[in-house]
């Protein structure tokens, strides 16, 4: 598969995260569903929900950076380098989703498990590319 048909995955994936946080903000999801049932008060909620949503804003502006749906450009190996931390951030949250308390949350793991294995392919992708030049 090319690069930019695992990138346009992540963006439609990362999408839907972010429409669950903001089912969450808007209470169509109850929070106690999400954060391991950490969270203990409407205003917990909100930061957490408001982080979460701007890193996976984040993510996707360098998705659409390093597809090159956007003109301005950054330095490949700053993008490849955010790529590699959000992989290493995907695999720690299979983990935890894996060890959560409630099954909503255990089944989480599979989508951070695939948006793992996603980010690899446009790395494992580009070094190919970069090593054939």
């Amino acid at each position: 598969m090319k690069t930019i048909n695992y990138i346009r995955i992540m963006i439609v994936l990362v999408s839907i995260t972010i429409a669950f946080h903001l089912g969450l903000i808007v209470k169509l999801i109850p929070y106690s569903l999400a954060w391991g049932g950490r969270l203990k008060t409407d205003n917990e909620m909100y930061v957490f929900e408001l982080i979460s949503i701007v890193i996976n804003l984040f993510l996707i502006l360098v998705l659409l950076v390093k597809g090159n749906y956007l003109r301005f450009r950054l330095k490949e190996k700053f993008i490849n380098s955010v790529l590699w931390i959000f992989f290493f951030i995907f695999l720690l949250n299979t983990i935890g989703n894996i060890i959560a308390k409630t099954k909503f949350e255990k089944a989480f793991s599979v989508l951070t498990l695939i948006l793992a294995i996603l980010i690899r392919n446009i790395l494992k992708k580009n070094e190919k590319t970069t090593s054939n030049s």
